[in-house]
């Protein structure tokens, strides 16, 4: 409700504002009218120094410029204060979202504790209980690295390891990595094509962009999830596809999806977990990479598909891949340096 008061007062005063300009406007156009009319009546009348037989048009006409100009500049302000306004509240959804993803885990850590602690827990017991608090940890230590590691990532803090590898041969590594991580089987990851050509990628970074967006299909499917990976290089890029038979997106939602902090709501799933970051980081990891990602849905019902766009790598060629393997090489040497000192 406050939030609601907020919005209501700062509209108001933008309204009250305009109005107060436009009023301004009309009676600048007004006295000015009305003193040009009263002196081409009496002005033949009056002493020779204050007739006015050229009126001042420029001065006129900039009054009238600055006043739309000052107009101009509050709607921009107003654009900009709807903006923030939009992001506070997107911002209030992620720490509800992040201190309930933190929480979930410690809760059940302190009850296997507590249960330990309490009860004579047979050791087979025990053993599932410490594989539980176990796993609850390190769920909680990726969500933290996630975190620290976007933020690094915005500030350009990320040390990232470029190498030059066979683009197929280190997909489809990474693509059967993940898919052990989330324990799909044969029929729910099939990986199509083949990309005959090198790239330059940070090995640790592309497998964080695969396991989100594979996350998002099993998160997102109402069923078992099925997701169709296509890889092929053309134009001088590698293109990457991961298409799944989940919910969905509706169209007026798919120009927010990589935005920070935004998350997709479904009434099929309202139970979904997540902090609105996941593919923020996969759109940023790409751009550090000198590619871009994009996607597409037909809408509810009918999946979700993500298109990966990455440059492939010549070694008789500049550009942004020679740029990123110069960088590592730099950073290597730099800390070579430092550790011989």
């Amino acid at each position: 409700m406050k939030k609601r008061d907020s919005l209501f007062y700062h509209i108001s005063i933008f309204v009250i504002a305009q109005l107060a300009w436009m009023g301004l406007l009309g009676l600048w156009i007004y006295f000015y009218v009305t003193n040009y009319i009263i002196f081409e009546k009496v002005g033949d009348q009056l002493a020779p120094q204050i007739k006015i037989d050229n009126p001042n048009v420029v001065v006129f006409v900039g009054g009238i410029v600055l006043i739309v100009a000052v107009a101009v500049g509050m709607s921009f302000l107003f654009r900009g204060l709807n903006v923030q306004f939009k992001l506070a509240n997107l911002y209030d959804n992620f720490i509800g979202n992040i201190t309930h993803e933190l929480k979930s885990p410690l809760a059940s850590i302190q009850l296997y504790l507590q249960t330990l602690r309490t009860r004579n827990v047979p050791p087979k017991k025990q053993k599932e209980f410490l594989d539980l608090m176990i796993q609850d940890a390190d769920r909680l230590k990726n969500l933290i690295n996630s975190i620290l590691e976007i933020s690094m990532l915005e500030q350009k803090k990320v040390a990232h390891d470029f190498k030059i590898f066979n683009a197929e041969k280190i997909i489809k590594k990474l693509l059967s990595e993940s898919a052990e991580q989330f324990k799909l089987t044969e029929d729910m990851l099939k990986i199509e094509g083949s990309a005959d050509c090198d790239c330059v990628i940070d090995e640790k970074a592309i497998k964080m962009v695969f396991d989100n967006l594979i996350d998002n299909a099993k998160k997102y499917s109402t069923g078992k999830a099925k997701i169709n990976v296509k890889l092929k290089d053309q134009f001088r890029k590698i293109i990457i596809t991961f298409s799944d038979n989940g919910i969905g997106i509706q169209q007026s939602q798919l120009k927010y999806v990589f935005n920070k902090f935004y998350r997709i709501y479904n009434s099929k799933i309202p139970n979904v977990k997540g902090t609105g970051l996941g593919l923020y980081w996969v759109r940023e990891i790409l751009r550090v990479h000198g590619g871009k990602i994009s996607v597409a849905s037909e809408g509810e019902n009918n999946g979700t598909t993500f298109r990966i766009e990455l440059p492939v790598y010549y070694s008789t060629e500049g550009g942004i891949t020679t740029r990123l393997l110069k960088r590592t090489e730099k950073r290597r040497a730099k800390n070579a340096e430092i550790n011989s000192e």
